[in-house]
């Protein structure tokens, strides 16, 4: 969930904090992410990727899944708007 760095592609009202969860198709929490830095292990995975976030702030899972449905909620922490973006990458 990237916001803070949206700023520097020229996009106002950026999401300052995003927070992010994962959710499958039951609703059911899978992960959840505040800062992406504060799990060192998913911290590495992303590294060593090349998916690792511009700022400490945005957030970031790493998860193998089985196939099915599933959500990506974004929110600002502490009810915090603004705009932000999410992608969902299928890495080997």
């Amino acid at each position: 969930a990237i916001g803070p760095s949206l700023t520097n592609a020229g996009v106002s009202n950026a999401l300052a904090d995003p927070t992010l969860e994962l959710r499958d198709g039951n609703g059911e929490l899978v992960r959840d992410n505040d800062n992406w830095r504060d799990n060192s292990n998913q911290a590495d995975q992303l590294t060593a990727l090349g998916l690792a976030p511009e700022n400490d702030l945005e957030s970031a899972i790493v998860a193998s899944l089985p196939p099915g449905a599933y959500t990506a909620i974004v929110a600002g922490k502490v009810g915090g708007t603004g705009v932000a973006l999410v992608e969902v990458y299928n890495v080997p």
